[in-house]
């Protein structure tokens, strides 16, 4: 079954979108998280667009529908995205070496022991080089040390960087969440000589209309950035912006945007590639994009190595796979008022998260901004509105 066959578009039924903000007001009037921005789109249009909460507590400002949030690995797509744009174009292979672009990452270390109890780690050198491919499913080994214990013990005896330290797994062998993504950000720059934020701006973001998504938040826009949240002891305590709010600029995270922006950019994928005219990717892209790249490799619980930072993550772990930049729902996940088998999804750490449905034509954005990633009331949420979601269109 294609997925991308043509299908009826969907509609929303205006007890839908009582249904949604009746739970998340429920949710805010509790606590349970300071605010949330929801959007839901079809192809061809918005089904649904709302604000609720506050984007500060302490100043009492509300949020907006045009709210601006640190969508941190959100950006992977994105990232992803411009990796294919390259593909299409002939000037870079799914199954080459990475080292022939980035010669840094010829014959990497692998960590082939960890004792965490005595400290002590023992490595030893890859016997497969990585491949663009690993990178862009998650396969090449290449973790982050706030996730896996095992990077931080290194990292806390050597002070290296995420992408000095020894890979958690032989490139292939397993799904390992990391900095992947930030080394195609570098292939990217290699290869078309711009910056990464030069090139996704000028070959995605500018193309697509999304007019609040940049790594540099303008002065004249800083008002609108929602301030970031940690719960901590059952608590939930702000964390001010600061004016200038400073860039991280690579391809693993670091962009800032709206609901509506990366609307836009979901219903681009929704329409194999396209939007408005503007063509970002072969539609056959797209396919190869929303299928299984890992074969029987599934997605793994992934641990913290920082408590306040994330809990275990993702929701699928043991069952979904991994494509070409997104996970993809496994057929166990086929249930009622949930999003159908074949959809994409990932999520940024301040729990920002979307997914894109293409049997059912949907693509939703649910955006909050409070750690750890993986929150419970913060995942209670986003399920919440998954359930509301499918209740409600036909």
């Amino acid at each position: 079954l294609d997925p991308f066959l043509p299908a009826p578009p969907p509609a929303k039924t205006p007890r839908g979108a009582a249904a949604i903000g009746t739970f998340l007001k429920t949710a805010i009037d509790r606590g349970d998280v300071p605010g949330v921005v929801v959007l839901v789109a079809a192809p061809d249009r918005v089904l649904y667009h709302e604000a609720f909460g506050k984007m500060s507590i302490t100043k009492g400002l509300d949020m907006k529908k045009d709210t601006i949030f640190n969508i941190a690995s959100m950006t992977k797509a994105v990232t992803s995205v411009g990796v294919m744009m390259l593909v299409d174009e002939g000037k870079l292979g799914l199954d080459d070496e990475v080292s022939k672009y980035l010669p840094a990452f010829k014959s990497p270390q692998v960590l082939s022991k960890v004792d965490l109890a005595a400290g002590t780690y023992e490595t030893r050198l890859a016997t497969k080089p990585i491949t663009i491919r690993q990178l862009l499913t998650h396969t090449s080994g290449i973790g982050y040390s706030w996730s896996d214990p095992g990077l931080a013990l290194v990292q806390k005896k050597t002070g290296a960087a995420d992408l000095d330290l020894p890979l958690v797994n032989e490139p292939g062998a397993q799904w390992t969440y990391g900095a992947s993504t930030r080394v195609l950000g570098m292939v990217i720059e290699k290869i078309s000589g711009l910056t990464i934020d030069k090139y996704l701006d000028a070959r995605i973001i500018s193309p697509l209309g999304m007019k609040d998504t940049t790594y540099t938040v303008p002065s004249s826009k800083t008002a609108r950035v929602v301030n970031r949240n940690q719960r901590a002891d059952g608590k939930i305590a702000e964390i001010p912006n600061p004016d200038p709010i400073p860039p991280t600029i690579r391809g693993d995270g670091g962009l800032y945007s709206t609901a509506a922006d990366y609307g836009r950019f979901v219903q681009m994928i929704l329409n194999h590639g396209q939007l408005d005219g503007v063509r970002i990717l072969k539609e056959q892209t797209v396919r190869d994009m929303s299928r299984n790249q890992t074969g029987s490799v599934k997605v793994r619980l992934q641990p913290t190595a920082e408590p306040l930072r994330s809990k275990p993550y993702p929701l699928g772990a043991g069952e979904d796979v991994w494509g070409l930049g997104f996970q993809i729902a496994a057929p166990a996940k086929q249930a009622p008022n949930m999003r159908r088998p074949g959809s994409m999804n990932w999520a940024g750490i301040n729990n920002t998260f979307y997914w894109i449905d293409p049997e059912t034509q949907l693509g939703v954005i649910v955006l909050m901004q409070i750690l750890p990633f993986y929150d419970d009331a913060a995942i209670t949420i986003l399920q919440g509105v998954e359930e509301r979601v499918y209740q409600h269109v036909s």
